[in-house]
């Protein structure tokens, strides 16, 4: 089974930055898309962005627009979620997942491959 790993979740203050990173051991993801969703207690998991293969063309949730950038390094091959201006409501456990390219990027069920997720805190 593929497996993604998750990194660099941690405690926050409001107003900071964290980078989280995706890791594919032995998979490059050609052709895949990459996104990341997040999961709140007692909440659905729900989407928050996205970035094709060629990494030309992202996507993100309007909750995370302008604070949230995500990248992707083919050659690692390593998917990026850098988030600025942390506020309280993003914590969460934060999850990779890839999917072929093509309809549904913001449709978790599309989503074939999962990590095991990285807990990010942001405290006020």
């Amino acid at each position: 089974q593929v497996l993604l790993v998750e990194s660099g979740g941690g405690l926050v203050q409001a107003g900071g930055s964290l980078r989280l990173s995706c890791a594919a051991p032995g998979r490059t993801f050609s052709g895949y898309v990459m996104g990341w969703f997040r999961q709140a207690p007692g909440k659905e998991r729900e989407f928050v962005g996205a970035i094709m293969w060629s990494g030309s063309s992202t996507d993100y949730a309007d909750s995370v627009k302008g604070r949230f950038t995500i990248s992707r390094d083919n050659a690692e091959p390593t998917l990026y979620l850098q988030m600025d201006n942390l506020k309280p409501e993003d914590t969460a456990v934060y999850y990779c997942a890839a999917k072929p390219e093509g309809l549904g990027v913001r449709n978790r069920y599309a989503y074939l491959y999962w990590g095991q997720g990285t807990q990010v805190t942001v405290s006020s």
